[in-house]
């Protein structure tokens, strides 16, 4: 299949690229595998992260050009597509100005000699992305990746290929030699004879579980480090001291960005008893009061999914969660006329025995269960099969810190919905995968961590 860009606010074909042939693959991991063995790979850092400082200002000065392309392309409100493009630049800047010291000699102790740590490339990486933040989840790729001096070959989703196209121009534009950064419109066989190819040492997929598994499975039989960041089920912790009015406006923001297609997004809230009604209320009144429209709109609150597809799937599964219990609160409706909306959705009464307990939304539907007690707490948010993130709401920080350190997840935020920054690692636990992204921790994942001793 063809990869096509389509405006889901109008249903619009705004271009479709081919496939890549088997050879153009091959030429392009031909050319990937030639860079990693050349001084640029292998030697002085400086070359790779004056790209990356490059292209982090060009991705500031192209702000516009770049954020309508993914919301054109995906319907990302334009402000949140702003935002995308500033982060993106943000995280290359930051390894840009960071990666010498983040891969810097650690001293090892030991009383056989002097030893140390350093850090080295191990080849070139794969890279499957998807379509929720285009430019967002490649340059988490990109920026760790470049600065160690693994070459990588891009397959990103099918229906932004305008996005991953716009990508790799800009950091060829920023001075990536040849190989550095390959986008490739590439099928899941290629994909698959890829990982199996010995040029190819290292995996990194951003999807869905079964997409995620059938990968990491692949990179295992052919014994590939890989770093898996799937979905995620988070629940947002509303407690009984709780700033109400703050947690509705951080929770409303939290569950409607990016039209709710976001895998670390607010998805089960958990309300104490004791503020369940007023949050409850005041979640509806701006669920309902959200203006929803065209993602060009400034004024708009909510845009489009990412396709009818997307919007049909959603609609289905609170179709099925209501046929198995669930209580409608408000949404729950497909918008009349053209374009991929889906109105913003709470459901209540979601018992244990409804599939849609155990269920990712991935949408703009938000699934509330009132709790009692902290044990509560820990007891639905860990009964799951995910564990990305979460959010607490408390006026009493010390006992959200108790909480958060027992909740099965590879985050918590306290007091405020969870967001991204260069610095801060993120990844999941259990069903939502395995390794880090960002941050120290993320430019370790795919590296030769390499050990060397002299002997006193």
């Amino acid at each position: 299949m063809a990869y096509q860009s389509v405006n889901p606010a109008t249903g619009k074909v705004l271009k479709t690229f081919n496939n890549h042939s088997d050879d153009e693959i091959e030429r392009a991991l031909s050319l990937a595998h030639s860079l990693y063995k050349s001084p640029w790979c292998k030697s002085d850092r400086g070359p790779r992260l004056k790209v990356l400082n490059r292209f982090a200002k060009l991705a500031h000065e192209r702000l516009e050009d770049l954020a309508r392309i993914l919301t054109l392309e995906m319907g990302k409100r334009i402000n949140e597509a702003r935002t995308e493009v500033r982060i993106t630049a943000d995280i290359a800047q930051y390894y840009a100005e960071n990666a010498e010291a983040l891969l810097a000699r650690e001293r090892v102790a030991t009383s056989k000699g002097e030893a140390w740590l350093e850090y080295h490339p191990i080849g070139v990486v794969v890279a499957v992305e998807p379509w929720n933040f285009p430019f967002y989840q490649l340059i988490r790729v990109a920026g760790p990746n470049l600065a160690i001096g693994n070459p990588v070959l891009a397959k990103h989703a099918s229906m932004v290929p305008q996005a991953a196209v716009a990508f790799e121009e800009l950091l060829t534009e920023a001075g990536a030699p040849d190989g550095a950064w390959t986008n490739i419109f590439a099928t899941g066989d290629q994909i698959s004879k890829l990982i199996a190819d010995d040029r190819v040492q290292g995996v990194a997929l951003t999807g869905s579980e079964g997409a995620g598994s059938i990968v990491a499975a692949n990179a295992g039989k052919n014994l590939k480090k890989s770093v898996m960041e799937l979905g995620g089920s988070d629940v947002f912790v509303v407690l009984d001291d709780a700033d109400v009015d703050k947690a509705v406006a951080a929770g409303a923001e939290a569950r409607l960005r990016g039209c709710g297609q976001v895998c670390n997004g607010a998805k089960r809230f958990l309300i104490h008893e004791k503020v369940a009604d007023e949050f409850v209320k005041k979640l509806a009144e701006k669920f309902t009061s959200t203006k929803i429209g065209d993602p060009m709109d400034e004024t708009v609150g909510l845009g489009p999914m990412s396709s009818i597809g997307a919007r049909d799937d959603i609609a289905g599964q609170v179709e099925r969660a209501v046929k198995a219990g669930a209580r409608v609160l408000v949404g729950g409706d497909v918008l009349e006329g053209p374009g991929a909306y889906y109105k913003p959705t709470i459901l209540t009464n979601v018992s244990r025995d409804n599939p849609a307990y155990f269920e990712e939304f991935f949408g703009p539907v938000a699934q509330v269960h009132v709790i009692k007690s902290d044990d509560d707490v820990i007891r639905i948010a860990n009964d799951s099969s995910f564990g990305l993130s979460g959010a607490i709401f408390t006026a009493d920080v010390e006992r959200a810190k108790s909480l958060a350190s027992q909740v099965e997840t590879g985050s918590v935020w306290i007091n405020t919905s969870s967001f991204t920054g260069p610095e801060l690692p993120f990844g999941g636990v259990k069903k939502s995968g395995y390794g880090r992204e960002l941050a120290g921790a993320g430019i370790k994942e795919l590296v030769n961590q390499k050990m060397v001793l002299v002997a006193h």
